[in-house]
């Protein structure tokens, strides 16, 4: 979510906002003939930011990285999820949604359990181990859940991981999280020794993650006696 390419889902004159991308045929083409995107003089640039670079949220480039993840591994999206990640786990029923090209969307819509989004949460709470096997590197879910760039004074990102801080009382929690449309939410809070999933189906609702938030505020955190 930091690319240079001109693309960004939270702007609707955007080149590369999402919705221009699902007329398209080639999700893929769509992103790789995006113009680089500029820096107007009062915005910061790259360059002059937090860890060099500058958020963008681009649907179409988690698209790309499915076509790569195809391209090195030299297996479909599905097939590599299944055999590095679901079957481990245990997981057995997933829905993927697929572009109009044939790859799996890599940019949102897979459907899992509730349940089995907790066992994703509880392996990078575990340092990438389940039942005693290693299925992530540690290095990866460290690599992958530090801040690579900033979105707010509040917010950062990693690899496809939001990264935020919650208040229990007088007390902050780091936690990293994934964040889907309808206020779905996969959140890992570390100091806690905690693994939470929410989900919902507000989708595309004012206020959607700020429910979820408040949710685990109000409630779950609270109820966490120190």
């Amino acid at each position: 979510m930091s690319s240079i390419l001109e693309c960004d889902d939270w702007n609707e004159f955007s080149r590369g906002n999402e919705e221009r991308m699902y007329l398209i045929e080639d999700y893929i083409k769509f992103a790789l003939d995006l113009p680089v995107r500029g820096t107007p003089p009062w915005e910061t640039k790259p360059e002059d930011s937090p860890y060099r670079r500058s958020f963008s949220y681009c649907t179409a480039g988690a698209v790309v990285l499915g076509g790569i993840l195809e391209r090195a591994s030299k297996m479909s999206v599905q097939n590599f999820a299944t055999t590095y990640f679901f079957e481990p786990l245990g997981i057995n029923e997933t829905e993927w949604q697929v572009i109009p090209t044939g790859q799996a969307m890599t940019g949102g819509g897979l459907r899992v359990q509730s349940r089995d989004l907790l066992k994703l949460a509880q392996l990078y709470l575990d340092g990438g181990m389940w039942k005693g096997e290693k299925i992530i590197s540690k290095d990866w879910i460290k690599n992958s859940t530090k801040p690579h760039v900033e979105i707010d004074d509040e917010t950062e990102y990693g690899y496809f991981w939001w990264i935020k801080s919650f208040w229990n009382k007088s007390i902050k929690y780091l936690s990293f999280y994934m964040s889907g449309n309808g206020g779905n939410k996969v959140e890992v809070i570390p100091e806690l020794n905690m693994s939470i999933v929410v989900t919902s189906t507000n989708y595309n609702t004012r206020g959607m993650h700020e429910q979820t938030d408040s949710l685990i505020s109000d409630y779950i955190l609270a109820a966490i006696e120190e």
